[in-house]
């Protein structure tokens, strides 16, 4: 059977800093790398609204990505 093993996260945030012309949203990112694996989402978004509170822009999205290796 196989198995997966959580290798690492990471947090994304994503930042409306203007409006194009059609209207839609120019978003700037921010990585956050080596995240710890048994962080939960509430921890997660509780520090991305801490960090967006220090950012001159609004916070338009939050993101995990987990990476993942699958063993037999």
């Amino acid at each position: 059977m196989a198995q997966a093993l959580l290798e690492g996260s990471k947090l994304r945030l994503a930042f409306q800093v203007d409006l194009d012309e059609q209207g839609n949203p120019v978003l700037k990112t921010k990585t956050f790398s080596n995240i710890k694996k048994e962080s939960t989402v509430d921890q997660l978004f509780q520090v991305a609204q801490a960090i967006s509170a220090l950012c001159n822009y609004p916070l338009n999205k939050t993101e995990r990505s987990d990476s993942t290796e699958l063993t037999a």
